[in-house]
């Protein structure tokens, strides 16, 4: 059997000029991403439009979400949201003097 085993604040990168997307585990159910952002946001045109559910949490920092009905949810350590597949939505910004790591997980229904 292997097992696998980390700390989601280890082995943090130093260059954050872009966003860091890495993947824990994949399988054909679920997917888990740890995200790490210093101030970055989803591109100016267009929207992330996800064939999967995502529940995503801010294990530390801040980010703003913003979704296409102009809703915006503010996330904060500890926040999480749980985005239903085909929910458009964007990362507004993220803290630019700290840390943001996320903790995403994709799911089908």
């Amino acid at each position: 059997m292997i097992i696998n085993s980390a700390n989601i604040f280890d082995s943090l990168p130093k260059d954050l000029s872009l966003e860091v997307f890495e993947e824990i585990i994949h399988t054909s159910a679920i997917r888990i991403e740890r995200i790490i952002s210093k101030g970055h946001s989803s591109p100016d045109t267009g929207w992330y439009d996800q064939d999967e559910n995502e529940w995503v949490m801010v294990v530390e920092g801040k980010a703003t979400l913003e979704f296409e009905d102009g809703s915006k949810r503010e996330l904060s350590t500890g926040d999480y949201i749980n985005i239903p597949a085909h929910v458009k939505h964007k990362v507004v910004q993220t803290d630019p003097n700290q840390i943001t790591i996320w903790l995403a997980i994709f799911y089908k229904s």
